[in-house]
């Protein structure tokens, strides 16, 4: 077969230089085509302040290194390291249907992709705007989402497994502090649930460097929260634990994801001065219809947006069998709890903090890198959230950063994941959780 035969047209939509700038540079040894309608997109959010603006930037610089290649220009197309070669398209067609309005700029983007597509190219229109791809396909286009930075939501890492073993080696388990195990197939920091035909159980996590199964640490009640599951006693071992230093809670609302992080920050923090300050972030995505600006400082504006931080805080204090105003009082005065939007991260260093992101999936796998990277010496990472309930128009269950951070990071010694599936905030929510 001739290699030119099998030579794909990919055509690149907005939404895709802004999810991943570099993006331009993942298609080895087939055509990647920018249209003109794009750069105007890009060019108007090029001075956002936001990741949207950043993206946009990045994007034209990485355009205009390309014309110090040597290799060509974008006009006719310059040829990359791995055989591909980019050109900005000036052209689309222009007279396809009445119907079909000109007017919208995602039209645009599509004709041009037709007008390819006419001259006989094996046209791919790459979108992650799942309405332009439901049009491009309308009309006879093959179209895609962008799967570079995306992880399979529903074959993902769930961080503890199930075994049965004899009655025998559950007791030597208890009585020896851990048990041999060889298993190539066990990730490190896993959790293990053994079982018995006689019905013995025990609770233990995976060591690859010693090939065994060891007990999780003992501890008691954190600021008046207990675990009410196992895959809850599993997450506060992990979360305690200071050798694991990026932690997922992946799991449906009333799991107990954000209160089991919090919980475990205060213990850290203010009863054990392991870490300096705990930092809570959250993505500034509202659900729903949006309020619009809000008044006042951005402590004021945040107070918002945090809330469910506090409503956790509160029920933290209320717990821990002191006064709740005063232990309320007493943490936010310590100044050791810091909220920040995740916004505002990007260029700080954070040493020696227990550092939380709460809703992580509504990030971008670029921006989860951005939150990551922050991460100084001696600084604990905690992202919780749920892959299913995503409030950003472009990210999905395999897209966000919080599925494709654990498809990435399973393997690694320093991190941790447990994805939490029962519902322990009110039988209500239980129930919601289930049949809604």
């Amino acid at each position: 077969m001739n290699k030119a035969s099998t030579k794909k047209t990919f055509v690149l939509d907005a939404n895709v230089l802004l999810h991943d700038p570099q993006c331009i540079s993942k298609f080895p040894r087939h055509n990647v085509v920018i249209p003109f309608t794009v750069l105007e997109e890009l060019d108007k959010m090029k001075r956002l302040p936001s990741d949207l603006g950043r993206n946009a930037r990045a994007t034209f610089r990485f355009l205009d290194s390309l014309n110090k290649l040597g290799k060509g220009n974008l006009y006719q197309g310059v040829v990359l390291e791995n055989e591909s070669s980019v050109r900005v398209l000036m052209e689309f067609k222009s007279d396809y249907n009445s119907n079909f309005s000109l007017a919208v700029n995602d039209n645009k983007i599509i004709m041009a992709a037709y007008l390819l597509f006419e001259r006989g190219e094996k046209v791919v229109f790459v979108s992650k705007d799942f309405a332009a791809r439901i049009k491009a396909e309308a009309i006879g286009l093959q179209a895609q989402d962008y799967e570079n930075l995306k992880h399979a939501y529903e074959s993902i890492y769930k961080g503890i497994r199930r075994i049965e073993i004899s009655k025998h080696e559950i007791d030597l388990f208890y009585k020896d502090g851990h048990i041999p195990f060889k298993d190539d197939g066990f990730r490190p920091n896993e959790y293990v649930v053994m079982t018995s035909p006689e019905h013995s159980s025990a609770v233990g996590k995976y060591n690859p460097q010693k090939e065994q199964i060891e007990p999780l640490l003992k501890t008691t009640s954190l600021w008046g929260l207990k675990a009410r599951n196992v895959e809850q006693r599993c997450a506060i071992d992990m979360l305690l634990r200071d050798d694991i230093k990026l932690v997922t809670l992946i799991g449906p609302a009333g799991t107990g994801k954000t209160l089991l992080a919090l919980a475990c920050g205060l213990r850290k923090v203010f009863d054990e001065g392991v870490y300096s300050r705990i930092l809570v972030s959250r993505p500034i995505i509202p659900l729903g219809r949006d309020i619009g600006y809000l008044p006042g400082t951005k402590e004021e504006k945040l107070f918002n947006w945090m809330q469910p931080i506090y409503d956790n805080l509160e029920f933290l204090c209320e717990s821990s069998g002191t006064e709740q105003n005063e232990t309320m009082k007493w943490v936010m005065e310590s100044r050791k709890l810091e909220m920040e939007a995740v916004t505002y991260i990007r260029g700080r260093s954070l040493p020696k903090m227990y550092m939380i992101v709460d809703e992580a999936q509504n990030l971008t796998p670029h921006e989860v890198k951005t939150v990551i990277s922050r991460a100084g010496e001696d600084t604990k990472v905690i992202l919780t959230g749920d892959p299913t309930q995503i409030d950003n128009p472009y990210l999905d269950q395999n897209s966000n950063g919080l599925s494709y951070t654990v498809g990435r990071f399973s393997d690694q010694k320093i991190y941790g994941q447990m994805f939490l599936d029962k519902t322990e905030r009110s039988e209500l929510a239980a129930l919601a959780a289930e049949i809604l």
